[in-house]
């Protein structure tokens, strides 16, 4: 089995919940920050599904509007299932459905530069847009579920990347792999 095929990816962003019945610029006074902005029950539905080896069709979510798109994605059930987010350990039903948690930690500076690149390049945000939600919500978010969250994973990546981490890392999955 090649790599495509043992191996199904999820990000828990395409979970963000419906706001399509607000306004665009209510739509963006959100606070995408916190937990409750994400329909989780459906992502760990989605993962229960696919555990039991059946496809899901996951959303599809479009930053610029923030909205979801009419377009949904099929997942196909793998033998690993990779699920990305940075508030994916802030609900403990979903750490439970988890085998190995990876928390990759990056400093606030690097996070900060990351996002204003994104969300200018790709999401037609203004400098100061990115940097007022970052002080509003990103930032007290992050120091409040993200950063309490790393407690509860199996292996912490320090510095955001780090060769022997990931090393270890891809030699488990192989590992699981094999086995299945």
């Amino acid at each position: 089995m090649g790599k495509e095929e043992s191996c199904t990816y999820i990000v828990h962003d395409n979970y963000y919940k419906e706001l399509s019945h607000l306004s665009l610029e209510d739509r963006s006074k959100q606070n995408f920050d916190h937990p409750s902005a994400l329909d989780t029950d459906l992502l760990i539905e989605h993962v229960k599904d696919l555990k039991e080896r059946k496809g899901v069709q996951i959303p599809t979510y479009d930053f610029a509007t923030h909205m979801r798109k009419d377009v949904e994605e099929l997942k196909e059930p793998r033998n690993i299932i990779l699920i990305e987010g940075i508030l994916i350990f802030s609900e403990p039903r979903l750490v439970e459905l988890m085998d190995c948690k990876v928390f990759v930690d990056t400093d606030s500076d690097v996070r900060l530069s990351r996002r204003l690149v994104r969300d200018t390049s790709e999401r037609g945000r203004t400098v100061e847009q990115v940097i007022d939600q970052y002080h509003s919500t990103v930032r007290p978010m992050h120091n409040q579920f993200v950063e309490p969250s790393k407690n509860v994973a199996d292996i912490i990546v320090p510095h955001g990347s780090n060769p022997i981490a990931l090393s270890m890392i891809v030699s488990y999955l192989k590992m699981i792999v094999e086995k299945k």
